[in-house]
């Protein structure tokens, strides 16, 4: 049974440093070119077929903004 995953970043309150990034296994999240209203590089799923739902971005997130949501592929 395969499990795909969904990262949902508060794209407003991420201030961009990188810790989800470089815990991710798959290398599915990256910092975007963009910035939020506070001037901070959010994160982003650059690989979102990547994603397994492993939660390792939300557990290390130090200001708790990120969400993973996790489907069963049948």
């Amino acid at each position: 049974m395969a499990v795909k995953g969904i990262v949902d970043v508060d794209i407003e309150h991420c201030k961009g440093c990188g810790i989800c990034v470089v815990n991710c296994p798959t290398e599915t999240l990256s910092l975007a070119k963009e910035v939020n209203g506070k001037g901070y590089n959010y994160a982003i799923m650059v690989r979102p077929d990547k994603c397994t739902g492993c939660t390792n971005c939300a557990v290390v997130c130090p200001d708790t903004v990120i969400t993973v949501y996790r489907a069963k592929l049948t």
